[in-house]
């Protein structure tokens, strides 16, 4: 391919809005709102054939490139990287790179540019759970419709509300990123692990669990359950446990005029006092004082 033939834009269906230099300097970056993550570029280039970008200093902004048909290929920190569809590719702010449409199949992309005082934070999370830079993503139409309302808004004008909305409607395009296996309905299996316990602790919420039953329940060793859970919830699964009868307190103690003690039995909890500790610790307040701020 000649040189000449490459190019940055202009491929039949595109959108592409770069936001005014002025609007990102004032507005977006002193907004409590939009400064801590907000677009500054975004596109989507269908079928970009002999698309190319050469960035030999890289650029003052993060790039997310995710790719749904077709394929091509990236230059980064040295390594050249395969991008296909169904996988996505984070670019950090001044990374030297270059990249380029597949000859036979080129790629269609949806891809932007953004900025802020969390934003090498949000990177850094995509990098962490990814492998060589790609992590895949499955397609899922909810992702590509919140793409499609941030361009629709956009084309619209740079109103302050049309900013704030937009940027708010990217942090949650940002989340379906990083924590794909919570957004994607693929993946929201009835026979996922996690799930799974989860409902049946929520069916026991009124009894007490020892974590040799809940291992049980999925049939795996009590040291093997207890390290799967605990990497996708973040908790011991019985220190979760007793946040949903927490949560199922709360409930109570909103919602009707049960006593204390009597909601306690209903969560499993014979001691009184030792459920108005466990609340208060969690809560910080204690049951009476939840009750009377939230009656207020």
């Amino acid at each position: 391919m000649n040189h000449d033939t490459r190019l940055q834009e202009g491929f039949s269906g595109q959108r592409l809005m770069v936001l005014p230099r002025t609007i990102i300097s004032g507005f977006l970056s002193t907004d409590p709102v939009t400064r801590h993550v907000y677009i500054t570029d975004i596109g989507y280039y269908p079928k970009a054939r002999h698309h190319y970008a050469e960035r030999p200093e890289g650029i003052d902004q993060h790039i997310i490139i995710y790719c749904t048909d077709g394929s091509g290929w990236l230059e980064l920190d040295g390594k050249v990287i395969t991008l296909s569809a169904s996988q996505f590719i984070a670019i950090p702010a001044w990374t030297a790179h270059r990249y380029a449409a597949d000859k036979l199949k080129p790629w269609t992309i949806y891809w932007l540019h953004f900025k802020g005082d969390a934003s090498d934070f949000v990177v850094d999370l995509i990098l962490k759970n990814s492998e060589d830079y790609k992590p895949h993503l499955s397609f899922d139409d909810h992702r590509v419709k919140l793409f499609d309302e941030i361009c629709r808004h956009l084309e619209k004008g740079y109103s302050e509300d049309t900013l704030r909305y937009v940027n708010m409607i990217f942090s949650h395009f940002l989340s379906s990123l990083i924590y794909e296996n919570k957004f994607s309905r693929a993946e929201q299996s009835e026979d996922d692990l996690l799930a799974k316990i989860i409902r049946y602790m929520q069916s026991k919420i009124n009894s007490t669990l020892k974590l040799n039953e809940l291992a049980s329940c999925v049939n795996l060793s009590q040291s093997h359950f207890s390290a799967i859970f605990k990497a996708k919830t973040g908790h011991s699964p019985i220190e979760y446990f007793n946040q949903l009868k927490i949560q199922k307190a709360c409930q109570y103690l909103s919602f009707t005029n049960m006593p204390v003690k009597e909601i306690a039995l209903n969560l499993g909890i014979a001691d009184q006092y030792y459920f108005s500790r466990m609340f208060t610790r969690m809560m910080e307040v204690s049951p009476t004082l939840y009750r009377d701020k939230n009656r207020a």
